[in-house]
């Protein structure tokens, strides 16, 4: 039967931004979390009262232990695949309505504040999401900018949109600054640098929100409810300018750091403007920044006399009079920045459309930005580092400047010239179901010796009663109860050879599953007709934050991911299973990674963020400090079982999808959440934390939502263990991690099952010692978390263990990785290797 101990931590306070001073804070967690050990869900909010992903520690049921040496491998079946090929992967999965076993409702219990009705559905865990709810007056990032609606707060008082383009000089490091690593840092908000108003927006305005897509929404500040926009804001990802779009409005500038100059000057003759120019207006700030202020396409309303704004007093710029026009701003970091900005000013963004494409072992994909204003005018747009590392120079027509401007969380981003940005991807095919490593693959051969044990475990495990363990109020801890069932059966099906078992175990699992593909767990998923979605009904009942906030799309990559990946398993063992069950795993897949707008039930990509490179966690819930996640692990487990499940029902382009995001993540990941010692994106006194904790858009925290020690902030992002660990957890960051926190004894000291975590992870560098600690004689099945068996952990050991050639065979290879796990062996292996050819 399934375990429910329940271990509480205690609640651990998590670092929040202050909205009226713009300064830092520590406000305690409002409340306590029960980790992985128990299958009972309670909830877990942060600094906003919004729930999050969820912590680790469970309990399994005791299996025997042997203690053996690696004998002489034997064989294994491998199964590699090719890479697929497809000219266009961003197809649809399906366009028809969800299975009707979910049932509907459009009673969604969070409110569509200022939002018209639009298809495909609205992204909820999109980086323009706090414009619609709460007070509508949260931040948005689009990078290297932030806006914000003031709403009449703040040092102006203004009613326009706050901009900000905050300098590292400005982050706030704590909570003691000299510390090194420092636990947090944080960008303070409430700071109006500039605001883009209008005289005619005061108390009544109101705002709304259209044109809604992954990349993008238009929000328009109106005069009064029902008025047409007085001003419209195109927000895009990376956007050089942010772009102001007047309709009749009297253009008004505010500064809550006060205005020392502004000097108008025009510039050079643009080919798309047959009379009127851009006229450019320099305005020097108290701080010292300088902002360029650009108009164009400006019809002066009821007048003769070119576009100008008067000075009212050190807080407040107004034009001359009313117009239609397009007004962008931007920070200059330099004089020699401005002939760029020159250059860009009249176009400005729409929206961007993903492209890409799957050859072998190579993947690209292309973001392609509308454009509106100036057509020949090439767009400024400002990309990140991970964009820069893969950018394709062949087939890219962004040009890279040397204007850089500081982000909140990301590092600097670069400012590129061009409509469209391309970038290329090793993907990696050749990864399957069994243990895996970048440039060997998957080990074909395991000794008699280690398959006798691992058989041993496996038979006990095996017989665990799987339905039982996986119907749980929860659809994250049933997932993992799935899961890990679904690995026990592939170890003994394809690793150990041992069919008759793994049919036998199949057949329980398929039952245990049925639970959920007819609809029939504890919180049956329906079909969320408002925001266009599955969510759990847990939440209908009141409770925001049951099953981790499933309802209000927290975690739903995290949550049907593990979904997808055991259904994947599932499938490939029984390729019978999939007729009757694809419909609903489709759906699952098409609510967390629908890639087309052709699907009208699904928003395109809910949680993956193709401009940042990484999955947003954070659902429907206003939060100041923007989206954010804390299981960089889990984000690239959703991606793998996306490649998994497109493998097993013969969808190249989903397989090739997956493939491409799970690159795509690993590149991300190693960027803004693992850090390596040579890391120079995140700040030099924060990397030696070595993982973010929890990354958001305007602050990283090392930290979680249920506790600080070392073992839950590290482990979060090391769970689950899979064949994809080890190509977004380089061996470099795992050796660098082991020896800053777990080295010397320390990680024997941990307890529960946070202590098979870390040993599972250890085998990446050193798994002879993770080897022997799953297969001792000593092992505790208390060092097991509730997704996680002794199986798979010693499959993953065993296999990597086996790999593990001696340092002559290594030289041989040139394979730096091979030498460096034979120098931490120092067992014989280079005179069994002599020995034996």
């Amino acid at each position: 039967m399934a375990l429910h101990t329940s271990v509480v931590e205690a609640s651990v306070p998590v670092v929040t931004t202050s909205l009226a001073s713009g300064t830092a804070q520590i406000l305690p967690s409002p409340t306590t979390q029960t980790p992985e050990t128990s299958g009972t869900v309670n909830t877990r909010l942060d600094s906003t009262g919004a729930p999050t992903s969820g912590p680790i520690i469970s309990t399994s049921i005791s299996t025997p232990t042997t203690t053996i040496e690696i004998g002489v491998a034997t064989s294994v079946t491998s199964r590699v695949r090719a890479g697929p090929q497809s000219a266009n992967i961003f197809v649809p999965v399906a366009t028809d309505a969800p299975p009707s076993i979910l049932g509907q409702r459009s009673d969604h219990p969070v409110p569509k504040l200022g939002i018209r009705a639009q298809t495909p559905p609205i992204g909820t865990n999109k980086f323009y999401a706090n414009f619609f709810l709460g007070s509508q007056s949260a931040g948005t990032w689009t990078h290297p900018y932030s806006v914000a609606w003031s709403k009449g707060g703040g040092a102006t008082k203004s009613w326009g949109m706050t901009i900000q383009q905050l300098l590292n000089s400005q982050k706030v490091f704590g909570p003691d600054a000299s510390d090194s690593p420092v636990k947090y840092f944080i960008n303070p908000i409430g700071i109006q640098p500039i605001v883009l108003s209008a005289a005619e927006l005061g108390s009544s305005t109101v705002i709304t929100n259209t044109a809604l897509t992954a990349f993008s929404a238009n929000v328009n500040l109106l005069a009064i409810a029902g008025a047409a926009p007085t001003i419209t804001f195109p927000l895009v990802q990376g956007m050089g300018f942010v772009t102001g779009i007047f309709n009749g409005g009297t253009p008004i500038l505010q500064s809550g750091v006060l205005f020392r100059s502004i000097t108008k000057a025009a510039i050079a003759p643009k080919p798309d403007l047959s009379q009127t120019g851009v006229t450019k207006f320099t305005i020097i700030l108290e701080d010292g920044n300088t902002w360029l202020i650009y108009v164009s396409g400006s019809e002066v309303v009821g007048q003769d006399s070119a576009f100008d704004f008067t000075v009212v007093n050190n807080g407040l710029i107004q034009a001359t009079s009313s117009f239609n026009g397009v007004i962008q701003i931007a920070r200059s970091p330099s004089t020699n920045a401005e002939a760029l900005y020159d250059a860009a000013a009249g176009a400005y963004p729409t929206t961007s459309t993903l492209s890409g494409s799957a050859s072998g072992g190579t993947s690209s994909y292309t973001l392609s930005f509308k454009k509106g204003g100036l057509a020949n005018t090439a767009l400024l747009m400002f990309a990140l580092s991970h964009h820069l590392q893969s950018f394709s120079s062949n087939t890219t027509s962004g040009v890279k400047s040397n204007v850089q401007l500081d982000t909140t969380t990301k590092g600097k981003a670069t400012a590129v010239v061009g409509d469209s940005w391309t970038m290329l991807e090793s993907i990696p095919t050749s990864m399957g179901f069994g243990p895996w490593r970048p440039n060997n693959g998957t080990p074909e051969t395991m000794s008699a010796q280690a398959k006798a044990a691992l058989h041993t475990v496996a038979m006990s495990e095996v017989s665990q009663n799987m339905s039982d363990q996986s119907n749980l109020n929860s659809m994250y801890y049933s997932g993992k109860a799935l899961a890990k069932f679904a690995q026990i059966l592939y170890t003994l099906h394809d690793i150990l050879g041992d069919t008759a078992t793994a049919q036998a175990g199949l057949k329980n699992l398929k039952d245990a599953f049925d639970r959920f593909a007819s609809n029939k767990q504890q919180f049956p998923l329906v079909y969320d007709s408002a925001w266009g979605g599955l969510v759990s009904t847990a939440s209908y009942g009141g409770d925001s934050g049951a099953d981790f906030g499933n309802t209000y799309y927290n975690d739903h990559h995290f949550h049907y991911g593990y979904f997808i990946y055991a259904a994947a398993i599932i499938g490939y063992l029984d390729p019978a299973w999939l007729p009757a069950n694809t419909p609903y795993v489709n759906a699952l897949v098409r609510d967390i990674a629908n890639p087309s707008d052709s699907d009208p039930f699904f928003p395109v990509s809910r949680n993956f963020d193709w401009y940042h490179g990484h999955s947003w966690a954070h659902g429907l819930y206003e939060t100041f400090d923007g989206k954010d996640e804390e299981s960089s692990s889990k984000d690239s487990m959703s991606a793998y079982a996306l490649k998994m499940w497109g493998r097993t029902i013969g969808d190249s382009n989903m397989e090739a999808r997956g493939n491409l995001q799970l690159a795509v993540t690993a590149r991300s990941l190693q960027n803004y959440f693992l850090y390596t010692s040579d890391n120079t994106i995140e700040p030099a006194n924060f990397i030696g934390n070595k993982v973010s904790g929890i990354m958001f858009e305007n602050k990283i925290d090392h930290t979680t939502y249920f506790g600080a020690n070392p073992e839950f902030v590290q482990g979060i992002h090391m769970l689950p263990l899979l064949p994809s660990s080890t190509l977004t957890r380089a061996t470099t960051f795992v050796q660098e991690e082991w020896d800053a926190y777990f080295s010397n004894g320390r990680a024997d000291t941990v307890t529960g099952g946070w202590k098979g975590v870390l040993f599972a992870n250890l085998a990446i560098v050193d798994a002879k010692t993770s080897w022997e600690f799953f297969a001792g004689a000593s092992f505790d099945a208390s060092w097991l978390d509730g997704g996680a068996s002794r199986t798979w952990y010693m499959a993953l050991a065993a296999a990597r263990f086996e790999v593990m050639w001696c340092c002559a065979c290594a030289d041989e290879r040139q394979d730096s990785e091979a030498r460096h796990d034979c120098r931490r062996d120092g067992n014989g292996w280079e005179e069994r290797c002599k020995g034996t050819g």
